[in-house]
């Protein structure tokens, strides 16, 4: 199982959301930094079970909530993808309080 980590502190716009989950989890260059190529990326890298873990989540949630909604809707889109095609739902979204 891979695991990747997410400062949830250094996401403050939607600029370091996208650069942010493109440092940690080593989307390629060629990333769109839009909702769409998010999924994409996730969807590619989640083959295998993937925990997605949202270190202060808590903080994100209370100050950025429309960026940490994001994560879990376009995280369980990514699942329903997979289920859409009979594939294993693989992504698992983790946070603190």
């Amino acid at each position: 199982m891979e695991t990747f980590r997410i400062k949830g502190k250094k996401i403050k716009n939607w600029k370091t959301f996208h650069s942010e989950f493109k440092e940690e989890m080593n989307f390629p260059d060629y990333y769109g930094e839009n909702m769409d190529a998010w999924i994409d990326c996730v969807d590619e890298l989640t083959e295998k079970p993937t925990i997605l873990q949202i270190d202060n989540g808590k903080y994100l949630k209370e100050n950025k909530p429309d960026l940490f909604n994001a994560i879990l809707e376009c995280g369980a889109f990514v699942n329903y993808r997979k289920i859409k095609v009979g594939e294993k739902p693989n992504l698992i979204i983790a946070t603190d309080n």
